[in-house]
């Protein structure tokens, strides 16, 4: 039997929070304050550790509304402030605060797509970045997302 669009979907939730926890779980002391990024502000792996829990636990609200029926993000939302923002919220935390967050937000994500029927991911909501989008997109851009990031972590750690 082929696999469903909802089990894709959910087959690379759970292969990206795998790849992702193991990946930063071997993160050296050093390499927790390596720069990843420099513009416009430094950012380390604590940070895109902290970016990604701040975003997991966001866009699950926004699937739930577009899932619910709802318009999903508001026309004028700034992501770029709302990401700095959240990264003065969570600065003091650190990663062994931030990891087990993230498996618990990824977690709840999982539980809340495995409620959904296929029909939903047709609906479509507004993304912050990516506009008008269906609920299938906005779940796997939370994949692509972290996908995303963690390439980049990745090269430059190995730069």
């Amino acid at each position: 039997m082929p696999e469903t669009r909802l089990q894709a979907l959910l087959a690379k939730l759970e292969r990206g929070q795998r790849k992702t926890l193991e990946t930063l779980g071997r993160l050296t002391p050093a390499q927790w304050e390596q720069a990843i990024y420099t513009e416009p502000t430094p950012w380390t792996p604590r940070n895109l550790a902290a970016h990604f829990l701040s975003a997991e636990v966001h866009l699950l609200r926004l699937c739930e509304d577009v899932g619910g029926g709802g318009p999903g993000a508001p026309p004028d939302f700034d992501y770029d402030a709302f990401n700095a923002e959240e990264q003065i919220r969570c600065q003091s935390l650190p990663p062994a605060e931030i990891l087990p967050q993230l498996e618990a937000a990824r977690q709840r994500t999982l539980a809340w797509a495995r409620t959904i029927g296929e029909a939903q991911l047709d609906l479509v909501g507004r993304h912050p970045a990516l506009g008008e989008v269906s609920l299938e997109v906005m779940i796997l851009a939370i994949y692509g997302h972290q996908l995303l990031h963690m390439r980049e972590l990745q090269a430059k750690l190995a730069a």
